[in-house]
């Protein structure tokens, strides 16, 4: 990471938004992400016709499939944060980036697009954008959900659709990896998820913070799928977040696209998002 020339150096975390902070006094992110968007009343009832258990076997198999089918799409990310004074942007990072997958399922990057940042009292690092890579898009694979707790929560209208909901958080936390906590909203007819709302986890604070020592807050972030030939495959994902650290604050919004999927015609293996 390169110092900023301000007093206060922070450096944004990219999907979830972790935020190093390497002077001055912390405080948590308080939210401006709102989960709830589109969202009618929560019905806890239990799912019709199978167990909770059960539904959540086949969500899980049905996200391996879309995880396995996305790979063999070409797709553009597009990314961009903002600083914000008031309602005015005072600073800007912009990338654009063309997605595809070589006959092994290995990701493979080409950025069309990037902007110098002029972003005001945060950075972007190399983690920051491989944040991107793992959580606005997740997947919950049979692979990931035995890492996590999953626990149904009811049905839910959202938008358009019926849904059910789960609550997921890590069982555990290993070293030197991060997780996602939040919500997910699953759609009731195809079982494949089509929302979700959380964080990667964990935080980092220092009980005991020595100079220059980063300590990452991760703001919420909410992503939304959409129809592919069939299959929920991640389009949009936002943040607009107030992040507070001790007396100074900083305000960011960014706006993460996944669009223009195209299927290459070739059958590739299961990759990473």
């Amino acid at each position: 990471m390169s110092k900023n020339p301000l007093s206060t150096f922070l450096c944004r975390k990219f999907v979830v938004l972790c935020l190093s902070l390497l002077c001055g006094s912390v405080g948590l992110a308080h939210g401006q992400t709102d989960c709830a968007v589109g969202s009618d009343t929560l019905d806890t009832a239990q799912p019709k016709g199978m167990s909770s258990q059960e539904l959540l076997e086949r969500v899980i198999s049905n996200e391996d499939k879309v995880q396995s089918t996305r790979s063999q799409y070409t797709f553009t990310q597009d990314v961009l944060v903002q600083t914000l004074d008031g309602k005015a942007v005072d600073g800007q990072f912009h990338q654009i980036t063309k997605i595809s997958h070589d006959d092994k399922g290995k990701r493979i990057e080409n950025v069309s697009f990037a902007e110098q940042s002029t972003l005001r009292g945060i950075e972007i690092s190399a983690a920051d954008l491989d944040d991107i890579r793992s959580f606005m898009p997740w997947i919950m694979t049979s692979e990931q959900a035995p890492q996590y707790n999953v626990t149904y929560a009811g049905r839910q209208h959202v938008d358009d659709l019926d849904t059910y909901v789960f609550h997921v958080e890590p069982k555990k936390f290993e070293k030197d990896r991060r997780y996602f906590q939040g919500r997910i909203w699953v759609d009731d007819r195809d079982l494949e998820i089509v929302k979700l709302c959380g964080k990667s986890v964990p935080d980092v604070i220092a009980k005991k913070k020595k100079k220059n020592q980063p300590v990452e807050v991760r703001p919420t972030f909410v992503s939304y799928r959409q129809l592919v030939d069939g299959n929920w495959f991640p389009a949009y994902a936002r943040v607009d977040d107030t992040l507070n650290f001790g007396v100074q604050s900083v305000h960011v919004r960014e706006i993460v696209k996944f669009t223009g999927y195209k299927r290459t015609g070739a059958t590739t293996a299961a990759s990473k998002p």
